[in-house]
């Protein structure tokens, strides 16, 4: 009888240790549970993949403030002076095509146009142009040595420059193994085929003349277009040599594939002023937020024509 109740309360024992044992066990287990289900429940709240889109635009919009023009061509090295010599003379060239009456300016810049209304050889305006091109003229440069074409930029009024600036779409217009832009392609074009007559006159009359296209904007493209045009049909113009071709791109428009920008570099010459890119509306914005390296993969992409000067205040952020 005693060894049975012995035995009976050491059995009693050890189910109440084992009750005890489960009890805090189970205890353990449910708080356990309850900080999974809290740090689940924290995680479930929390927008993860919101706070990485904010974090990454936050990041490129920082080092977006952050950068400034100089960054481009901080590496870059210095234009002698004799190289960048035609660059201020073609901007007041350019200038004059806005004017209605050269002999009679109404916007002249300090100093002048620095042009000579007698050798002006002839000025087209839009009604010349019919809106197939922008207005330019025509000059005969004595004084330099130079045969210059200048073409205005963009005129904002102009329903028949949005037409030539949007008839484009990547890889649309082939040329020379590379891409153009189709509208100003077309644009050169039609100066090249209004003008070639005279051209070759004044090319063939004064053999040491350099030829030069000049344009701002709008304008920068179709000179641009000229000047691969001119290089590719050369016996239109009396088999002029290619290095008496010039052309000069102010706030040069995005009108060529990199392979031929940088084929054509000894005959067409873009200035930037600061950031001062020309670009379709329908580019604005896009190319921003393309990756560098994928848009230099794509061979369809237009850029800037050939040399790139860039005129840059230096300036601590």
């Amino acid at each position: 009888m005693g060894c049975h109740g012995s035995f009976s309360g050491r059995r009693a024992i050890s189910d109440y240790r084992q009750l005890e044992f489960g009890f805090f066990r189970g205890l353990e287990l449910e708080r356990v549970r309850k900080a999974k289900s809290a740090s689940m429940s924290i995680i479930c709240g929390l927008p993860l993949l919101e706070c990485i889109y904010c974090l990454a635009c936050a990041r490129w919009a920082w080092n977006r403030c952050l950068h400034t023009a100089g960054h481009d061509s901080v590496t870059w090295g210095l234009a002698t002076a004799e190289e960048f010599e035609p660059v201020p003379r073609l901007c007041r060239y350019i200038l004059a095509v806005y004017e209605d009456n050269i002999r009679h300016p109404l916007w002249e810049p300090p100093g002048g146009y620095g042009i000579n209304p007698d050798w002006l050889i002839l000025r087209k305006t839009y009604k010349d142009t019919r809106g197939r091109a922008p207005s330019y003229i025509l000059y005969l440069d004595h004084e330099h040595s130079d045969i210059v074409l200048a073409i205005r930029g963009l005129n904002l009024a102009k329903e028949s420059d949005y037409q030539v600036l949007l008839d484009n779409q990547l890889g649309k217009r082939k040329f020379d193994g590379g891409y153009v832009h189709n509208g100003l392609l077309k644009a050169a074009g039609w100066v090249l085929d209004a003008e070639c007559e005279v051209l070759k006159e004044l090319v063939e009359e004064h053999p040491n003349y350099t030829l030069t296209f000049a344009g701002h904007s709008l304008g920068s493209g179709v000179a641009a277009m000229l000047a691969l045009v001119v290089v590719q049909h050369q016996d239109k113009l009396g088999n002029i040599d290619r290095s008496r071709i010039r052309c000069y791109a102010i706030a040069p428009a995005r009108c060529m594939s990199l392979n031929l920008a940088v084929r054509y570099a000894d005959v067409i010459n873009s200035v930037v002023l600061q950031a001062s890119y020309f670009s379709p509306p329908s580019m604005l914005g896009l190319d921003t937020c393309i990756p560098e390296e994928k848009m230099l993969k794509d061979p369809r992409r237009l850029y800037a024509p050939g040399r790139l000067y860039h005129i840059v205040e230096r300036k601590p952020f």
